[in-house]
């Protein structure tokens, strides 16, 4: 019996759907096939979700016509691969002046206002009683403002969305205000700076259009990578503002050691236990937002299939 093409929102996508609609181009590449055919890669997205596609029936003229970040018109199946779903793409088309689109309604976004959001973190800061760290602190968010508005956390995982880069801030720094009623001990200012630019230098190293569309990292981001360029963008303004060398060197190992372990980027472990928080924050907060994603739509009584970013886990919904 034939199916019916449905025009369905990524969240609502079932295995063997036939689907045709409009979706944001986050990102191509063109891949050679194990025959040595060309095809592409694609990443799709609306506000509701992504999904990965393949045109693996590519044509080679087709090879230069889409550009990331933009709208195009989908046609295909849906499919399962590794337990995930993936889009079989068997049309893609660029948008026309008569299909009426506007490419923000496309965009996901982080569920609060952005400025609402800067003023809110900006409060932190300005309520710092470490000179020193404020003013590092200050000058950064100040001279990132606009950046910050749209800027996504990562290109691809956790808080992959417009403004995605305040919200994950913004909410990591409630976690550290209410970890800091039980653990009296904490220095407060080492804390909330450690909160504030561990992911500042994301804004330098993804190359993202102000859609909050990451797409590609920049030279210097693929060089050196967020951690290594926020350290350096901290002792650019400990010298500017001239900090001591202790101070300026205790906030680069909070950067520096975020990620906790070694084979996740963080060349040391923590040392100090604001370092310590700071990464469990991080973490907490990142698994949290995927786990919420991932739930949200989820009937009561499901699992979801094996997520990639929570170490290949099921999740339930009850």
């Amino acid at each position: 019996m034939k199916k019916d093409i449905l025009n369905k929102s990524i969240i609502e996508f079932e295995n063997t759907d036939l689907v045709e609609g409009f979706y944001l181009l986050k990102n191509l590449q063109a891949k050679d096939n194990k025959n040595a055919k060309k095809y592409l890669d694609l990443d799709l997205s609306d506000k509701t979700g992504d999904i990965n596609g393949k045109y693996w029936n590519v044509q080679p003229e087709e090879l230069e016509l889409y550009t990331p970040g933009s709208v195009v018109k989908i046609r295909g199946e849906i499919t399962s691969f590794d337990n995930k779903l993936q889009l079989k793409v068997t049309k893609i088309r660029n948008i026309e002046e008569g299909d009426q689109i506007k490419i923000e309604d496309f965009v996901p976004k982080a569920p609060e206002d952005g400025s609402e959001m800067y003023k809110f973190i900006m409060k932190y800061i300005e309520n710092m009683e470490d000179q020193d760290i404020k003013n590092i602190c200050r000058d950064i968010y100040e001279e990132k403002e606009k950046e910050l508005s749209f800027y996504p956390a990562a290109q691809k995982n956790h808080h992959s969305i417009y403004g995605g880069l305040l919200y994950h801030i913004s909410t990591m720094l409630k976690t550290a205000e209410a970890l800091l009623g039980i653990y009296t001990f904490i220095n407060t200012d080492i804390l909330y700076a450690g909160v504030l630019l561990h992911d500042i230098a994301k804004i330098d190293e993804m190359d993202s259009n102000d859609l909050g569309v990451v797409k590609e990292y920049t030279f210097e981001g693929q060089m050196l990578g967020h951690i290594i360029q926020g350290i350096k963008l901290v002792n650019e303004k400990g010298k500017k503002f001239n900090v001591s060398q202790e101070k300026v060197v205790v906030l680069e190992h909070m950067i520096l050691s975020h990620h906790n372990e070694p084979e996740y980027g963080s060349p040391k472990r923590p040392m100090i236990p604001e370092a310590e928080l700071l990464c469990h924050i991080d973490m907490m907060d990142a698994r949290m937002y995927d786990m919420s994603k991932a739930l949200e739509n989820l009937e009561k009584g499901s699992f979801t299939e094996k997520i990639w970013l929570l170490n290949n886990r099921k999740l339930y919904k009850y």
